[in-house]
This record gives C-alpha cells, structure tokens and sequence, in this order.
C-alpha cells in the first residue's frame, strides 16, 4: 500500500509536522529524506531495509559514497543531499556558539564537538578559544593521529590561543573505540596544558571527550 493510502496519522511528513520531528522513528525521518520508495517498497520500507542493511542510522550517514551508491534507490544525488544537510547541521551548532551560548548553554558546544568529532576513524585534539566573556572566537582542529591517539603540543596551542587573542579555552578529543572515558594519559596532557596556558594567563575551562553518543567533561568530574 503506498504511504498516500496510510492513515494521515501515520505518513512521516504529516506526522513531523502535526507533532514534531522528535515523534518519527529513525526509519521515518530516513523515509522524509529519500521521499520515494523503489518498485514494491515504500519509502519507509526501504528506509527500514537500509537501517538493518547498514546496522542503524549513524553508519548509514557516515558511510562514504560508493557504499552509500550501492544501495538500491540511492546514489551520488542522495550522496550529496545527505552530506549537504550534515553540514548544515554542523554549521547551525556552529552559529549557535558564535552567537556566545557556548557556555551559557554548555550542552550547545557539546554537541556541536560531538557532531565536529566523533565521527573520525583516528583520533582528533581540538580547541574552542574564548574571549573574556567566554563567547567563541575560533573552533580548530590542532593535531590528528591514528586510532590509538594523537601527539599534541602544548606550545602549539598556546601559540594558537595567542593568535586568537584567547582569554580561555576548551580543549576536546574523540576517543575512536567509542569509549568516552579518559585515559590517565588524558588527564596528564590537561594538566601539563593548564600549566602551559596559565603562564600566558589563559584558562583551560574543560576538557571534553567525544565517545559515540556519549561525552565526558573533565569540569564534571572535578578535574578542571
């Protein structure tokens, strides 16, 4: 049976917009983006053959384009939609920490260094650098390394946070195994990079640790 014959209720698009996008289940918000079905299959019939095929919706959105062109109703056009509306995702994190809500709303840079991070397959340190009222100047990605970790330099950052003209900063990580919990190695390198920046009068105000689908704040745990 075609979606149109469904039940108002239940068509994905006038679902999200009677109840909110919150409301679909992951293979209806997938169906909204591919709007058509292949002969014999819904939208959300193959929104839900690609959800199993590709093992959930993260994998599905970070696959690259040949495997995401193999699949049956999909290919290079869906490619670049789907990695158009990642970034404006990424972006609109983005502009909601330029606006300064970075601290304000702490759970704002969180997602938005989840969504910059944790989808790397090598390990990623980045830096948020503030400026005296702690609103964001500049978002970098310092050192990359491999699946293990990243060799990071504390003169570098603080190179780069003079450069920003820094009053404070956030440090961040991803940990590529998916296991946000910091390494006693973490905890040195923050240490030793509070120690660095403190000459030059800048404070480190977290370190964040980007697992998948979960973070660790170092302020939390009291070790800030």
């Amino acid at each position: 049976m075609p979606i149109t014959d469904w039940p108002e209720s239940e068509r994905p698009r006038e679902k999200l917009l009677h109840a909110g996008p919150s409301t679909l289940s992951d293979a209806e918000l997938l169906a909204i983006f591919l709007r058509t079905g292949i002969p014999g299959k819904t939208a959300v019939d193959l929104a839900r053959d690609l959800l199993s095929r590709f093992g959930g919706l993260r994998s599905l959105l970070t696959a690259n384009l040949q495997q995401f062109s193999a699949q049956p109703g999909l290919g290079p056009a869906k490619f670049a939609q789907l990695q158009a509306v990642l970034e404006m995702g990424k972006r609109h994190l983005h502009e909601s920490l330029q606006r300064g809500d970075a601290l304000t709303d702490p759970d704002s840079s969180r997602r938005y260094l989840q969504a910059c991070l944790r989808d790397y397959p090598y390990e990623v340190f980045a830096c948020l650098f503030l400026d005296n009222r702690h609103r964001v100047i500049h978002f970098a990605e310092l050192f990359r390394g491999t699946i293990n970790g990243a060799s990071v330099h504390p003169r570098e950052v603080v190179k780069q946070a003079l450069e920003h003209n820094a009053a404070a900063l956030i440090l961040a990580h991803n940990h590529p195994s998916g296991v946000a919990e910091p390494s006693e190695a973490d905890r040195q390198l923050t240490r030793r990079l509070k120690e660095a920046l403190e000459l030059v009068e800048i404070r480190v105000l977290d370190h964040i640790v980007i697992g998948d689908g979960e973070t660790v704040a170092f302020s939390e745990r009291g070790w800030i």
